[in-house]
């Protein structure tokens, strides 16, 4: 597998996956609801945590676009977005679910320092 499909793969699979997250977010599905609340995020921060959510997806596949200075911020944006999940998770205690937003920090992580690369 050559670098560039490395590339591309990577920061693909990290914008779609991300943009797939966002959207439980603005219906708000029930998981979203109940993770929220243990985790102790108020309701009223789901459309602005899908949104972040949405516009680092999108500003991911912009930078593949021809921006990649945009996909680099984006890339930037997702990590500390993902630490901060982390962080709200083990503040709070509840590390059964903590997989999820350390998996997408990892997918975060690995764009930002491919783009960066």
């Amino acid at each position: 597998m050559s670098v560039q499909t490395i590339y591309l793969v990577t920061v693909v699979v990290t914008a779609v996956a991300t943009v797939a997250i966002a959207v439980p977010d603005f219906i708000p599905a029930q998981f979203v609801l109940a993770n929220s609340a243990r985790v102790g995020v108020p309701r009223s921060w789901l459309p602005l945590l899908g949104g972040l959510k949405l516009a680092g997806g999108a500003g991911l596949l912009v930078g593949l676009a021809g921006v990649p200075e945009l996909g680099v911020a984006a890339a930037a944006g997702l990590v500390a977005y993902f630490i901060g999940a982390v962080v709200t998770h083990v503040r709070a205690g509840v590390l059964s679910n903590i997989g999820f937003p350390a998996a997408y920090l990892l997918l975060s992580t690995a764009s930002l320092a491919i783009l960066l690369a």
